[in-house]
This record gives C-alpha cells, structure tokens and sequence, in this order.
C-alpha cells in the first residue's frame, strides 16, 4: 500500500464507454481514486452511488472521481447506466495499476480465503502526490468521510 507523500503510480485506462484516462490528464486537480471488489454487488454499489450523490460537493472542493476495478468495460457500462453514475468507473482486468496502488491481495469471506481488489481510497494532491490513504472503508459514509476529509486538507493548506 502507498504511504502519504508517495508519487501516485501514473496509469492509463479505459472507462465505461473505452475511453482512456490517464493520471495526467487530471493533474493540478485533486483526485479521489478508489479501488472497489467488483461491479454490481451491495457494498461496492453503495460506495459507487456515495461518490455519485456526494460529486457536486468533491467538485466544489476541486476533486474528480475515479473508481477502478478488474471488471472489463462491458461490467462497467452496464453498473454505470444501472445506477445513473456521473463519474468514470476504470478498467484493470490486468491489473496492473490495482497492483502498483497495492490495492490487490488476501481476502476472507464466509471462512473463505482467496485473492482480489482492497477496498482502498487514494487522495492525490494537485500536485500527483498521495495526500491521505483510506485502507478500511465503510461503503456507507465512505464518500462524505472522504470530502470532509478533502475540505479539511484545503482549509489546513490556506
């Protein structure tokens, strides 16, 4: 898992329509990059619609939102429409940048051990450097957690 102050790992991706994105393009902006287990399952559905209604709030604050998973891109267009989602969920089937975020690894369900995607959140400053790191979310509040967090940097920052 990357620690505060790392440089964000730089990647390239396709969204839900296949169009790439790369971190660059959101440079000298704040990015909330959060990785999910999978498209359409309770607790990553309740994280996704949590950014959905809180994005006007991260947008006010200058944040974009990012959610990336190894779903493919159909997995994501179809969660993207199912939940009218306003903001890009990425493809890593590789996963190449779930690895490189150290967001991939052991697991448990119902006594169950098996590997797959952390539920981790980076905060990237404006700057591309990791600015707070989330590593034990509740899908629930995770997005108001996330931009009270954001305002409490900025306000820290002035």
């Amino acid at each position: 898992m990357l620690q505060t102050g790392d440089l964000a790992p730089s990647f390239t991706l396709p969204d839900q329509e296949g169009r790439p994105h790369t971190l660059e393009d959101y440079r000298g902006r704040w990015v909330v990059l959060y990785f999910y287990p999978k498209d359409d399952t309770p607790g990553c559905t309740k994280e996704a619609c949590g950014f959905r209604d809180e994005k006007s709030h991260l947008e006010a604050l200058g944040a974009v939102v990012l959610g990336i998973s190894a779903d493919d891109v159909q997995s994501h267009s179809k969660f993207h429409r199912k939940y009218t989602l306003n903001f890009p969920l990425l493809a890593d089937p590789s996963q190449q940048t779930i690895r490189a975020y150290g967001a991939w690894g052991r697991k448990q369900f119902m006594g169950k051990e098996y590997e797959g995607v952390l539920r981790y959140t980076y905060l990237i400053d404006p700057q591309g450097r990791i600015a707070r790191v989330w590593d034990k979310v509740k899908p629930e509040q995770h997005a108001l957690e996330v931009a009270e967090a954001l305002g409490q940097l900025q306000q820290g920052s002035l």
